[in-house]
């Protein structure tokens, strides 16, 4: 593969406002192009971080996982500040699924997350590298100003906390003031002894594209193509091109390049995707969840059996139980059944009408004995198969049926 460039400045389909790239044609093009990686940065986001990673993964592209965020506080007449950052690892995901969560949670302004600057502090950065966010960035915006004091103390904050994970960003997209910015961006780059990288903001995959992402943009903006007066904030020019236009696009600055591939290589972030990820149920100290769950199943089987008078004898509840707690912790599912009866038991509590359980689920007697559901699964001759099966390796699923006016209630509960 052509090792001369990497795109590192990549907008999708996820981007809902601003990008019509979608992520199967995107590593179809990275393919052809010979690129042997690509970075995911969409807006403020990582919705399309798995699809993402596993569509690289299958092409045999390397996938590099960021964020385009915008830093600022919650007044909306501010003009917020671009900053693009890249994890270089499971701890850079993790500080920057923390930003963005925090974002969403915080300081959304018109329905976008802002960064606030305050946020950015040393131990929420770790595992990240940084990119300017060129003319749009707070140093671009200072140096296109004229500002050249405020660009230097800019940076040194910056470099002071990624130290050499900060990069000066280069874009020669064809809009206002981007080469009076280059050259400026260079000029501070050689003084700091700060390295500087090229990337093309891309919005869609082909120059052809540009009108289809116009209209998506003015559908978000309430605008019409005709309008004059509507923001023209993209180019032509920012689509996926190859290594070989970015190479004679930046001729000038061969660093530039170099660094995209650079920084492709520091970011190694491993995900581990298909594991089914539970939350730990709190049990008694002394004991194993499984054992738990043992004694919680065999309990509640003798309080349903002294209600109700059983079917068969005992013995065939008891052999029963056993066979599906067997399967139930050797798949490693008992937290999943203690959660559901936990709820399940909370709703019944405080009035709130819960079904007896149907589907697949109801041939479980250990469900049945934890209250999950009200249905005798001998009685009915109920297959607990058909539920859980270790020859087909899936997660469980209890269709649980909440009275309409409580269930919000429910799933408060189970947040909390």
């Amino acid at each position: 593969m052509n090792p001369g460039f990497v795109h590192l400045r990549v907008h999708t389909e996820y981007s809902l406002l601003d990008s019509v790239v979608r992520i199967t044609p995107l590593m179809g093009a990275c393919v052809a192009a010979e690129m042997p990686a690509v970075a995911l940065t969409d807006e403020g986001n990582l919705f399309a971080m798995v699809k993402f990673f596993k569509a690289a993964q299958q092409h045999g592209i390397k996938p590099v996982v960021g964020a385009d965020l915008w830093l600022g506080g919650s007044d909306a007449a501010e003009k917020p500040m671009r900053l693009t950052l890249l994890c270089q690892d499971m701890c850079g995901y993790r500080s920057l699924s923390r930003l963005v969560s925090r974002g969403f949670q915080e300081n959304q302004v018109r329905g976008l997350p802002r960064i606030d600057p305050d946020w950015l502090v040393p131990e929420q950065v770790v595992g990240l590298i940084a990119l300017s966010g060129g003319r749009d960035g707070d140093v671009g915006r200072a140096l296109l100003a004229g500002r050249h004091e405020e660009a230097r103390m800019r940076l040194a904050r910056w470099l002071a906390l990624f130290d050499d994970r900060y990069y000066l960003e280069l874009c020669r997209t064809g809009r206002p003031d981007e080469e009076a910015y280059i050259a400026e961006a260079v000029a501070l780059a050689s003084a700091a002894a700060v390295p500087v990288v090229a990337t093309n903001d891309v919005r869609f995959l082909l120059a052809e594209e540009f009108d289809a992402h116009e209209a998506r943009v003015c559908i978000n903006s309430g605008r019409t193509l005709v309008d004059p007066g509507r923001p023209r904030d993209y180019t032509e020019q920012q689509y996926l091109k190859s290594p070989g236009e970015m190479a004679e696009l930046f001729i000038d600055l061969p660093e530039a390049l170099a660094n995209s591939v650079v920084i492709a290589q520091r970011c190694n972030l491993a995900l581990e995707l298909g594991n089914t990820v539970l939350p730990d149920f709190p049990i008694p100290a002394g004991m194993t969840i499984d054992e738990f769950l043992t004694a919680e199943s065999q309990r509640g089987l003798a309080a349903r059996l002294a209600r109700h008078a059983p079917v068969l004898p005992r013995a065939d509840y008891d052999a029963r139980l056993q066979r599906e707690l067997g399967v139930i912790c050797g798949m490693g599912f008992p937290g999943y059944f203690l959660i559901v009866a936990d709820f399940i038991r909370w709703a019944r509590e405080n009035g709130i009408p819960v079904g007896p359980g149907r589907g697949s689920g109801a041939g479980s007697v250990v469900a049945w004995s934890l209250g999950i559901t009200d249905l005798d699964p001998l009685a009915h001759d109920l297959l607990f198969e058909r539920f859980l099966n270790p020859e087909r390796v899936s997660m469980p699923d209890f269709d649980v049926d909440f009275c309409m006016d409580g269930r919000d209630r429910v799933i408060e509960y189970v947040a909390e």
